[in-house]
Formats: structure tokens, C-alpha cells, sequence
């Protein structure tokens, strides 16, 4: 499909000022960066303007430090890994806006890397704040987007600063949008849904969206209790959302009036209680007994999934089957994961705890497209405008 909205490759960057809204919101231990994925995520942007001359300004948030200055989330330790990475120096602003930004900005030579200091030290940036988008945007010449994970929100670091800057999308963000939209807009058949996670309340406009366009869409994951206890069926102890029930049982309703085929678990592993060194019990049917919880889905379960992954033609899979990071209950999730990354079909991703456990069983390689975004790709598989997006010039 085409991308509806001027890219950095459209833009003209050579020698001037560029600020970049990344997404370097990766976790740290011990002052260092744990994690650097979404780090080596944005390098092709970055490298392409260093490639022209540019001079870069990165602008990222890191944590909630909701708009106070919190010593452990400093841009600090990021600065450090993308140096490593990029082999040059990362200057760091010791500020988002104000006097000395503006020096460390207007100084920067072609070729030259700063990054600015946590955006959420500012009290502006998630209420996106003009002023603050404006002195963001006085830093530069150009922005350009490339932070696909905060595109579903309004900050003065996304949308406020394009109201005063010519505005465009770097290419982790055009290729985000490209390959979750190919999913709905032109699938290869039969196209297979796979959903997990805790809520069906986060995952209903999904859910809603591909009962219209799927094939086949397969529950797992805590998900799938409001599904039962809609159908009558009896759950123990598993986490359950009271507020998904009613939920669930529309989904079903609507599955059955139309025309995509809607699949529960039907065999779970049970455990005593959320540990990993708990009593564990695999059960067949729908029903969990009370004293046990459902916390992953059975061997039979994860063979059909599999099967019916492996002869797709697009596999779109959002949230883990269940609680893949304690180890007897890990088996679901690696199966499906290992059938994702398998299938000879265009397999997208979604972001969050489905990357994580790809990450963990190492079958990163092994799909299309894994995102970056988990609250993002939600809304724009949902079929909703991203502001993010929105706010740059049209191509």
C-alpha cells in the first residue's frame, strides 16, 4: 500500500537542523540500557541523515516521570548505547528546551548527534502544550516522526511541534504503518488472527474490526475466560475481567452471524496458583475447577493453533497464549510463536509481550514484521488515525 504522508527520503535535510522524535522508552538496569531493540530500530533513520549531513536532534521520553525530574530516567545511559552504536559522539542536552538547548542545537555541525533530555521532564509534553511544541520546534528545520510507539498520542513532542516545522515520517514509522495496514486492507487468504494477553476490553476493537475481515480468529491467553463464562462454563480461580464478559458474548454473537470462524481453548494447563514452582494440571474441556487457574493453553490447543497458523496466508498475532515468563506455562506461547515464525505466510507481530516472547524463544528473525508499538498498533489495527501520524505533511 501506499503511505499517505511525506517520508524523510522527500525531505530536504542536507546541512540543516533535524529533530527526530524517537522511541528510546527502553527499560535499564544498573545505569545501563537491559534492552537497546528500539535503539537499533530508529539507526536507519538516523543513519540516513548523518548520511546527509544533517544535523541531528533525537527528542525521546523514557519512563513517567510525569513532568518532574527524576534522576534514574535521564537520557543519560541511551546516549552512551546509540554512541556505541553509531560510532560518534552523542552529545546530551542537559534540558528539553531553554537556553542551553538552543546553544548545544545552534552549535551542532553536519554529522554531528544530540540528544535532548527526557521530554517528560516536561509538564507540557503529554498535555501537548503549544508553547512547549514551539520551542521544541525552534531547535530545528525539519521534524521528522519516528516514534510509532507514542503515534496514538498527542504530545507536544509528536503533534505539537509539526503545527511549526515542515513535518514527515522517518522509516521505522512508514514501515510500521504500511505492514500493520497490509494486514486489513489486502490479505492474503485465509487470513489467521491469533489474541492474547489479560483483556478483552483492550483488545475488543481488534477483535471487532477482524470478525469482519478474518478468516479465523484464535483466543488465547486470560482473554479467553470471559469467553467462557459468556458461554455458561465455569473458570476457578483464573484472572478474569468482569467487564469483558459482555464483551466476550458479542463476540460471539457476531462470529456466528458472520462469516469468521471464532476459537477458544479447549484444553488448558492449570496451575495452583501464579508461580512458577506451583502444582501444575493440564485439563480438557472448558471448565476450571475451583482451587486451579488457567494460566496457559493446553498441548491440544496449541497444536491446532499451529496448524491453522501453518496453512494461512496472512498470521497477524497480538498477545501471548499465556504466562509464557514462568516455565511450566510457557509451552502455548512458544508454539504459536514457533508456528509464526515458521509459516511460509506474511506474518505481522504486534508490539509488547508477543515481541518479548519472539525475543525469548529467538524467532525475532523468523516473521515479516514485528512492531514496535503495543498501544499504537492496537489503535491502528483497530483502524483509527494516529495523531502521530496525522500531524505530518501529506505526501
Amino acid at each position: 500500500m501506499a503511505f499517505s504522508r511525506q517520508c524523510v527520503r522527500d525531505a530536504d535535510v542536507d546541512g540543516r537542523r533535524v529533530l527526530v522524535r524517537v522511541d528510546f522508552n527502553v527499560p535499564l538496569k544498573d545505569g545501563e540500557v537491559a534492552d537497546d531493540t528500539r535503539i537499533r530500530a530508529a539507526l536507519p533513520t538516523i543513519n540516513h541523515l548523518l548520511e546527509r549531513n544533517a544535523r541531528v536532534i533525537l527528542a525521546s521520553h523514557l519512563g513517567r516521570p510525569n513532568g518532574q525530574v527524576v534522576e534514574g530516567l535521564s537520557m543519560a545511559p541511551v546516549a552512551a548505547r546509540l554512541a556505541e552504536l553509531v560510532g560518534r559522539e552523542v552529545k546530551l542536552s542537559p534540558e528539553v528546551v531553554g537556553a542551553r538547548a538552543s546553544a548545544l542545537a545552534q552549535a551542532l555541525q553536519p554529522g554531528e548527534i544530540l540528544l535532548l533530555e527526557n521530554t517528560r521532564f516536561e509538564s507540557g509534553e503529554t498535555s501537548n502544550d503549544p508553547e512547549l511544541g514551539l520551542a521544541l520546534a525552534r531547535l530545528a528545520d525539519v521534524f521528522v516522526n519516528d516514534a510509532f510507539g507514542t503515534a496514538h498520542r498527542a504530545h507536544a513532542s509528536n503533534v505539537g511541534i509539526a503545527a511549526d516545522l515542515p513535518s514527515v515520517a522517518g522509516e521505522l514509522l512508514e514501515k510500521e504503518v504500511i505492514n500493520l495496514s497490509a494486514v486489513a486492507d489486502d490479505p492474503a487468504r485465509p487470513l489467521v488472527v491469533v489474541l492474547g494477553g489479560a483483556k478483552v476490553s483492550d483488545k475488543i476493537g481488534v477483535i471487532d474490526r477482524f470478525l469482519e475481515i478474518a478468516d479465523e480468529v484464535l483466543i488465547g491467553g486470560a482473554m479467553c475466560f470471559p469467553f467462557y463464562r459468556a458461554k455458561g462454563g465455569s473458570t476457578g480461580d483464573s484472572l478474569v475481567e468482569n467487564e469483558g464478559i459482555p464483551l466476550a458474548a458479542e463476540a460471539i454473537r457476531k462470529a456466528a452471524a458472520g462469516g469468521c470462524e471464532l476459537c477458544l481453548p479447549v484444553d488448558l494447563a492449570l496451575g495452583r496458583e501464579f508461580s512458577a514452582d506451583t502444582e501444575v494440571m493440564n485439563a480438557e474441556g472448558t471448565e476450571v475447577p475451583d482451587g486451579w487457574m488457567g494460566l496457559d493453553i493446553g498441548p491440544v490447543t496449541a497444536a491446532d493453533y499451529a496448524a491453522r497458523i501453518s496453512a494461512a496466508g496472512t498470521v497477524l498475532w497480538n498477545g501471548p497464549m499465556g504466562a509464557f515468563e514462568l516455565g511450566p506455562f510457557e509451552s502455548g506461547t512458544r508454539t504459536v510463536a514457533e508456528a509464526v515464525a515458521a509459516s511460509p505466510a506474511f506474518t505481522v507481530v504486534g508490539g509488547g509481550d508477543s515481541v518479548a516472547a519472539l525475543v525469548q524463544f529467538g524467532l525475532t528473525d523468523g516473521v515479516d514484521w514485528a512492531s514496535t508499538g503495543g498501544g499504537a498498533s492496537l489503535e491502528l489495527l483497530e483502524g483509527r488515525d494516529l495523531p502521530g501520524v496525522m500531524a505530518l505533511n501529506e505526501a
